[in-house]
């Protein structure tokens, strides 16, 4: 079905004319909109909002940010947005993250920006995955009757001129515009050695110890209580055939060689000592779920270390605005990390390149560097409910453990996952979750010093 059942019979029923555009399956809004080849400007979404006296829908251009201060002053209501799970809820007939932006069809109350009332076009999701309605302005208004007309949000400079850009349109712009770093020498010799399947654990140590500070970091890590190894360990090829094993070895080296790329400060919710702590303990759930659910736990455990590196890229090279984005986290925890980029990099020259977000930045950073697959796809499609696609369980894995770290105020963002539809999704049960979640609790002070440590 190209259209979901609801939105299909309410146009039916209604006599609303519009086109259907199919395009291929995409993970969310934005890649639907980059997909298109249309402005972002034409699109209109959905941000569906609850109180106490229920659920309604505010219906906005998807190049702008509701305004949760105007839509109180407008409706005296302290509305708040609905969770992902909520959401699934009441729109189960549509993909994850493809609501359409038609509330009648699901008896919603409207709240309808002032903005979208008089587009003479617009285009929006069908509540799949891989379909766009195209409607004119006459007949949008029809499948909006009775909604309240206002001011709803807060506008950018967009210029409805510029087309969407492809992810590769994106990697190509990135490289001209930008110097991005490429992987340090010694995380590439050390990627290089990890493809060799007969490399043996004495090569790894000589390329770790011409490094004397990564040396010191890995012995560290190998001595802690992590591992509670009884000898004593004196050398880094002591450390990966006794305790740590060449994989974590080579995956936590090329994670400290790789972050030398970046010129990030420290302090912040988004500075480099919370991306380390944010990434060593995704990298410790990310490999205890793998080995929970037959995945491949040192690839599991390099996705986790390495998924949130565009946004090291988004700091190094825009420093004064990264500086802005991470006092906007601090003070808008509710909100996702999508919308704050938005909010940060959606009204400038930059603005069709970081549309797509850190995620897909990372992504196309360790796509340039040669990473594998799975490690490429975690980092482009963490930010991204309900995707399906290449390397599936790896993202999901991720997400899965992200979801789990929000509950403990780790990562840099804290709205809610659905973290039981993660958890079936990897074939796994609550109580193994809870297993996984009492080790992490077990190991969480150590995991503090070494991440500490490596940021230092």
């Amino acid at each position: 079905m190209a259209l979901s059942d609801r939105l299909a019979n309410f146009l039916t029923r209604k006599g609303i004319q519009y086109q259907q555009i199919e395009i291929d399956p995409v993970a969310n809004l934005d890649g639907a909109v980059l997909a298109s080849g249309q402005s972002q400007h034409n699109f209109i979404q959905p941000t569906l909002l609850i109180d106490i006296n229920g659920v309604c829908m505010a219906v906005h251009r998807f190049d702008s940010t509701l305004d949760l201060d105007a839509v109180h002053q407008f409706t005296g209501r302290r509305l708040q947005p609905l969770t992902a799970r909520q959401t699934a809820r009441l729109f189960g007939d549509c993909d994850p993250g493809f609501v359409p932006p038609v509330g009648g069809a699901w008896d919603l109350p409207v709240l309808v920006d002032e903005d979208v009332v008089n587009a003479e076009r617009v285009l929006f999701s069908a509540g799949t995955n891989h379909c766009l309605i195209d409607m004119e302005g006459r007949a949008l208004r029809l499948a909006l009757a009775g909604a309240r007309e206002g001011h709803l949000v807060i506008r950018g400079n967009g210029n409805d001129s510029r087309g969407a850009l492809t992810l590769d349109e994106v990697a190509d712009k990135l490289q001209k515009l930008y110097r991005l770093p490429p992987m340090p020498a010694l995380a590439l010799r050390i990627l290089k050695l990890t493809a060799n399947s007969e490399a043996t654990a004495r090569e790894l140590a000589e390329l770790i110890e011409f490094d004397p500070s990564m040396t010191a970091q890995i012995m560290r890590y190998a001595r802690s209580a992590l591992f509670n190894y009884p000898g004593q360990i004196n050398s880094v090829q002591e450390a990966v055939t006794r305790v740590l094993g060449f994989d974590r070895v080579a995956h936590i080296a090329m994670g400290i060689a790789s972050v030398r790329a970046f010129d990030v400060p420290r302090t912040g919710m988004l500075g480099m000592d919370n991306f380390w702590r944010h990434s060593l303990y995704c990298a410790f759930l990310c490999q205890s779920l793998a080995a929970r659910s037959g995945r491949d736990k040192g690839l599991a455990y390099l996705c986790g270390l390495l998924h949130n590196f565009g946004l090291l890229l988004v700091g190094h090279l825009f420093p004064s605005e990264f500086q802005e984005l991470n006092a906007l986290r601090e003070i808008n925890p509710e909100a996702s990390m999508h919308s704050l980029e938005q909010e940060v990099f959606g009204h400038g020259d930059r603005q069709d390149i970081l549309a797509v977000g850190h995620g897909a930045i990372g992504g196309i950073l360790h796509s340039l560097w040669q990473l594998p697959g799975p490690v490429i796809k975690a980092a482009g499609m963490h930010q991204n409910p309900g995707y399906h696609g290449e390397h599936e369980d790896y993202v999901l894995m991720v997400q899965l453990a992200n979801g789990m770290l929000k509950e403990q105020g780790i990562g840099d963002e804290f709205n809610p996952d659905d973290i039981p539809a993660l958890t079936e999704a990897l074939g796994l049960d609550p109580a193994t979750l809870e297993l996984v979640q009492q080790e992490i609790r077990q190991v969480a002070s150590d995991l503090d010093v070494l991440a500490s440590s490596l940021a230092s």
